[in-house]
């Protein structure tokens, strides 16, 4: 491995280990993983929460399983682990693509720190899409190497997605480059061989759990509410965020550098259908950075190399930061243990109504909410009404009457709602969180 690349690879397992955060979309795949070991099949809807879910597809089982069982193992930190793997080996098949395609040690180590500094909050926030943050750049590998030697290879992509389905929706993401690959690129010289591929990988896609019902899950997850307003991880790219700012300057030098080499049409068009998906979503920029990331190396040549006493040592203390983060354990969004037992016994079995990080670890704790992630499994009426609440719209007054507990984390539109209504009574807060109780008749 290269003096450079090696410390630039070192500080992206020291950044998501340090920064690594818990927080919405990652501690329903547990509770999920364990009412299904409990029960030792699929439950019917979402058994944590009291709003109907029943016929929701539940496709990605294998998370749901893969994350009980890390946080069976080592707790909270089990996550945390699997993120800075995740992170490790996302940034090892970039620097080997990169490699592979002719880029200097400085050129590699130069993009991994754009993809760092751009993609911060999909790298240390611990939620669902790890998975994914291995298996697009493991995909991306292959289908360049395909480019350049059409063989037999191809057909690995149809297991991979198989997996990518039972593990993350952003499988759609793989699925769709690789449909671009097989019509820009690999149609025109292998047309029979590039259908069937294309067709196995439709249908591979479907190899989960829920079958033939695969793609009614898709098309709920991309049309929930949440998506529809553009709401929290499905907030578009936005000049008032200073993440997406800098998300935004990441890619521009990285697609520069992408399209001075020369891409293949192919290559160009997926580059062009990621950055329209990133605008629309700021949480898929990380797809477009790690896409664009190996080739964008290749621009930047120079052979200067630093001391190999210089590079390891900055290796050395980078990876005693990224131990240091994970024996502290991640860093948590929502209320203290305390405050959650607390909103549980008063409930009493009761529903419990509150915001998305909140909401996931009550049902961590194996309490009972109104409603939680993953949104998309309830009724559309069900969705408006909470992302009413969330958003703090007089409309969403109503969601307090599904619950006769409340609780919130202080800095959102709900908890401000509220104190203007003073509808519920305040019972209790820990500074990041505060508890309500409905208010005696």
């Amino acid at each position: 491995m290269g003096a450079w690349t090696l410390p630039a690879i070192v500080l992206a397992t020291a950044v998501a280990s340090v920064a690594g955060t818990l927080g919405p979309d990652a501690r329903w795949l547990p509770a999920l993983g364990r009412a299904i070991l409990r029960a030792s099949a699929l439950p019917h809807g979402v058994p944590y929460a009291s709003a109907s879910s029943s016929g929701w597809h539940n496709v990605p089982v294998l998370a749901e399983l893969t994350f009980r069982g890390l946080q069976a193992s080592l707790g909270v930190r089990g996550l945390l682990v699997a993120q800075v793997a995740a992170v490790a080996l996302a940034c090892l098949l970039v620097a080997r693509d990169a490699k592979r395609l002719g880029a200097t040690d400085a050129g590699i180590a130069a993009v991994l720190l754009l993809v760092v500094t751009g993609g911060l909050l999909a790298l240390a926030g611990i939620r669902a899409q790890l998975f994914a943050l291995v298996l697009l750049p493991t995909l991306v590998l292959v289908l360049r190497r395909e480019e350049e030697a059409p063989s037999t290879r191809i057909w690995l992509v149809v297991p991979l997605l198989a997996l990518w389905s039972n593990l993350h929706g952003s499988a759609l993401v793989g699925l769709g480059l690789l449909l671009i690959y097989l019509a820009v690129e690999r149609g025109r010289r292998r047309p029979i061989e590039s259908a069937a591929v294309g067709l196995a990988s439709l249908l591979a896609l479907c190899a989960t759990p829920a079958l033939w019902s695969t793609p009614a899950y898709y098309a709920d997850a991309l049309t929930n509410e949440a998506a529809r307003r553009g709401y929290g991880l499905w907030a578009p790219l936005s000049v008032t965020s200073g993440f997406d700012l800098v998300l935004a300057a990441a890619a521009l030098i990285l697609l520069a550098g992408f399209v001075r080499t020369g891409p293949r049409p192919w290559q160009f068009v997926v580059a062009l259908v990621l950055t329209a998906f990133t605008v629309h979503a700021a949480r898929n920029g990380i797809w477009l950075l790690l896409f664009v990331a190996a080739p964008a190396a290749c621009a930047l040549r120079t052979a200067k190399r630093p001391h190999a006493a210089v590079s390891h040592g900055i290796a050395l203390a980078l990876a005693a930061c990224a131990v240091a983060g994970l024996v502290r354990g991640p860093l948590e969004i929502g209320a203290s243990r305390h405050l959650i037992a607390q909103a549980i016994t008063v409930a009493h079995g009761r529903p419990i109504l509150a915001d998305p990080a909140v909401a996931e670890q009550i049902a961590e704790a194996g309490g009972r909410v109104w409603i939680a992630n993953p949104l998309d499994a309830f009724r559309r009426s069900d969705q408006r009404l909470y992302l009413d609440w969330l958003q703090g719209k007089p409309a969403g007054d109503a969601a307090e009457a599904r619950a006769s507990v409340i609780l919130v984390r202080s800095d959102t539109s709900a908890a401000r709602r509220l104190a203007l209504t003073r509808r519920a009574r305040f019972l209790a807060g820990d500074g990041d969180a505060l508890l309500f109780t409905e208010k005696a008749q």
